[in-house]
């Protein structure tokens, strides 16, 4: 069974190209353009895991996560914040907001791979690297 990975991302060309990589890979992609459609369609379609930007143009990513945390239904699929807040202290403010891991912007694409497959329990192997 292919793993459902939710991308919340209001950057059109950061989708398409994460897009490209997930699905290169295997995953089956699902997208949002805002913090509230991304609530919805996680609730709708229960991902195995989350790729949440948090600057995002209605909620941020963080309210977004928080909400998602919040739900029953919801609350043990894991969020990865992927985001271009990358300074001392980003990550941590991440994490205490409920992501369970961080994603500097640009992201790479193996660390990408690694780490969506670390979060759904798989393995990858190593790949040429290249940014996103």
């Amino acid at each position: 069974m292919t793993a459902k990975i939710l991308y919340i991302e209001d950057n059109p060309q950061n989708m398409r190209l994460v897009r490209k990589i997930l699905r290169s890979a295997g995953y089956d992609v699902l997208e949002a353009t805002e913090g509230l459609s991304g609530v919805a369609l996680a609730a709708r379609e229960v991902p195995d895991l989350i790729l949440m930007d948090v600057n995002l143009p209605d909620i941020n990513g963080l309210e977004a996560t928080a909400r998602l945390k919040a739900s029953p239904q919801l609350s043990w699929i894991p969020v990865v914040a992927v985001t271009a807040n990358a300074m001392h202290g980003d990550r941590e403010n991440c994490i205490a907001a409920g992501c369970d891991g961080y994603l500097a912007k640009p992201v790479m694409k193996n660390e990408l791979l690694q780490t969506v497959a670390t979060f759904l329990g798989q393995s990858v192997a190593p790949l040429a690297s290249s940014g996103v």
